[in-house]
């Protein structure tokens, strides 16, 4: 049965990227949209999860203003979706042009000085974006994704990213060799980038969220310290039909990987605070 469920999913995305790229803008929009609400409406468990984890964000707000919440933000979560299996097809003028950024100078920066440089990201809007962006303007990217199943549905998303412009080592049951990859594009100037407001292990450092308790993955932080390349963090939010990517200030590594891993979580609240509705959270992250 779970095998069953398995291929039906993955013939869901790949009916999704063959389709969803062929269909009018316009009314792919309109589609995601209606998707997007009726979701809301059904309030099924990753939207009671979605709208806790906005209650947090914005502890004053009141019912009516976290259902509002709750529906723009499934409709930028639908977006990145949409984007997903349309991304592919755009040139790279579209890719480049409908990014804008915020402190790029201390991106560049850092890159010039040649040690490498690794930025650590939530889940906001379009990080695959961000990501074909980064390639083309000089900067080549390489991330870690965690295995789907089935096997096929990971294959899909590897040759997505890969076409455009990423390197995508896969998350497995031993990190060490992951770990050892990255270190080498590092210490050769490369350019790392992983999405790190979620830990997936179990292991993770425990950090203040949004004053709550909550668990964030210490390998940006371990790599800086590692290699010496900086960690710089980065926060996304949609601005019309833009992408808006801002780069906070390199995190000071005093402490160690568990305060550079808080000083990243400080960062990211700073862009979900601003932008919750493009903070794509349905899963749990705090931990009470």
């Amino acid at each position: 049965m779970e095998a069953l469920r398995q291929r039906a999913v993955d013939g869901a995305f790949a009916l999704a990227w063959a389709l969803v790229r062929r269909l009018p803008e316009r009314l792919v929009t309109a589609i995601f949209v209606r998707v997007a609400d009726f979701v809301v409406r059904r309030n099924g468990s990753g939207v009671q999860r979605f709208r806790s984890n906005l209650a947090v964000v914005r502890p004053s707000a009141s019912p009516a203003e976290l259902d509002a919440l709750a529906r723009t933000g499934m409709r930028s979560y639908l977006r990145y979706w949409q984007e997903a299996f349309r991304l592919p097809e755009w040139d790279d003028e579209r890719i480049v042009g409908r990014v804008r950024t915020v402190n790029e100078k201390v991106l560049r920066d850092a890159h010039a000085a040649g040690k490498g440089v690794i930025c650590a990201l939530p889940h906001l809007a379009n990080y695959d974006h961000a990501g074909a962006w980064a390639g083309r303007t000089g900067m080549p990217v390489s991330t870690v994704a965690e295995r789907l199943r089935p096997e096929s549905l990971f294959d899909r998303f590897v040759a997505y990213r890969a076409k455009l412009g990423m390197e995508v080592l896969p998350l497995t049951g031993s990190d060490d060799h992951v770990f050892g990859v990255l270190a080498q594009r590092l210490r050769a100037g490369g350019f790392v980038c992983l999405v790190a407001d979620r830990d997936l292990s179990e292991r993770g450092v425990p950090v203040k969220f949004f004053g709550r308790q909550s668990r964030m993955p210490a390998g940006p932080a371990a790599l800086s310290v590692r290699t010496g390349a900086p960690l710089i963090p980065a926060t996304l939010h949609y601005d019309g039909p833009d992408l808006v990517i801002t780069f906070h200030d390199p995190i000071d590594r005093t402490g160690g990987p568990a305060q550079m891993t808080q000083r990243c979580a400080d960062a990211f609240a700073l862009g979900i605070a601003e932008h919750p509705q493009d903070w794509h959270m349905l899963q749990r992250i705090f931990l009470d």
